[in-house]
């Protein structure tokens, strides 16, 4: 939009791509160095002021940016789920597409372990300090109820996923189902594992889908040349034609 100046001087009010480019660098190296604290330290013995100095920013310009630090926090679990700054719902992100175009069932929870085990590997320790502080700050209890509820959200979506594919066994009622999985998918769960018992994330992303397809259709796990019925996975029959039962 063009403007004329004091001096009669046409001039251009424009955004600097620059600028704005510099402003999404200071962002990250702040979220950064929060991420570290918070997962490092917890939440408590964070402050705004070291989270300003790991950053080599001022802390009037986290304040300007994210306002508290408990809305820093938020921030920083947001990008650790997601793996960036964008701001797209996790189940409007190509991954979901891309698990709910599977066939079957494992392959279905195959897709989805593998955008899970980075986001828990991500967000994990900042989810629990988030936990551990709600009790005493009220904005953080708020924080963890919103997480709790995008998690069983999130685990409703895959169960419906799961019985599109086959039928849950029986007498696992679909709430069954989705408590099951969202005690699997429990960041404290992920952080045990894998620090106190020395899984490594890949070992973690394994475990979950076999877990699940054993708590909820009680069927073995998927090996090589073997049939897994009810999870619509084709085998050659005798004939060597494709066998599609389940």
């Amino acid at each position: 939009m063009a403007r004329t100046s004091p001096g009669g001087k046409p001039s251009r009010v424009y955004r600097s791509a620059q600028r704005t480019a510099q402003a999404q660098h200071t962002r990250g190296r702040i979220v950064a160095a929060a991420t570290e604290q918070f997962a490092s330290l917890g939440y408590a013995a964070t402050t705004v002021r070291s989270v300003a100095a790991a950053a080599g920013v001022s802390v009037a310009s986290i304040e300007l940016a994210f306002g508290t630090k408990a809305q820093l926090l938020k921030t920083a679990i947001d990008v650790a789920i997601s793996g960036d700054h964008d701001p797209v719902a996790v189940l409007d992100r190509d991954w979901a597409a891309a698990a709910k175009a599977t066939a079957t069932v494992h392959e279905f929870l195959t897709a989805i372990g593998r955008t899970l085990r980075p986001a828990m590997a991500r967000s994990a320790g900042l989810v629990l300090a988030a936990y551990a502080a709600a009790g005493t700050d009220p904005a953080l209890r708020e924080l963890a109820e919103r997480l709790s509820t995008q998690r069983a959200a999130t685990v409703a979506w895959i169960i419906d996923g799961i019985t599109d594919r086959a039928a849950l066994r029986e007498g696992v009622t679909r709430r069954d189902a989705i408590d099951q999985v969202w005690l699997l998918m429990d960041p404290a769960v992920y952080h045990r594992l894998t620090r106190y018992r020395g899984w490594s994330p890949a070992r973690y992303e394994k475990w979950f889908t076999d877990t699940t397809i054993r708590l909820l259709l009680g069927l073995p796990r998927e090996h090589p040349g073997r049939p897994v019925p009810g999870v619509g996975r084709t085998q050659p029959d005798c004939a060597g034609r494709p066998d599609l039962r389940g």
